[in-house]
């Protein structure tokens, strides 16, 4: 069954972290689709890929159903990932209807109140449903 992770943010942009999180999950060798809630917030991850630590690289692409490359790092924002990932990042304000299908999903919950009303209602949408849980403060 699917565990899922809560990072509640004191502050930094969920961008930061979530290139923080690929980070880790790619050096444990582990494959990521990150699912954004806009093509601005894609555009925004994928350059902060490039950039967010110098010395760092994290191979990643743009999710494209149709390509034949198979980064350990896709990107996406509205289409269901036809590739065999392990860690979804979800950064969209909605829980994609195919986030059961990973191992492991994150959920990052910034600093502001709309934020925090809006990751309660995904922990609890998952703990209604049976998903483990976990929380870690930032």
């Amino acid at each position: 069954m699917t565990k899922v992770d809560f990072y509640i943010l004191q502050s930094g942009s969920r961008e930061f972290t979530a290139c923080k999180l690929i980070e880790k999950a790619f050096s444990l060798g582990h494959r990521i689709y990150v699912h954004t809630g806009s093509e601005d917030q894609l555009s925004k991850i994928d350059n902060l890929l490039w950039t967010f630590r110098a010395g760092s690289f994290i191979p990643h692409q743009l999710y494209q159903s149709d390509s034949s490359e198979n980064s350990p790092v896709q990107l996406g924002t509205d289409k269901a990932p036809h590739i065999d990932s392990d860690v979804l990042i979800n950064l969209a304000a909605e829980i994609p209807l195919f986030f059961s299908r990973f191992q492991r999903v994150a959920e990052l919950v910034g600093s502001d109140e709309q934020a925090k009303a809006l990751g309660r209602e995904h922990f609890q949408f998952y703990r209604d449903r049976g998903y483990s849980l976990n929380t870690h403060r930032l």
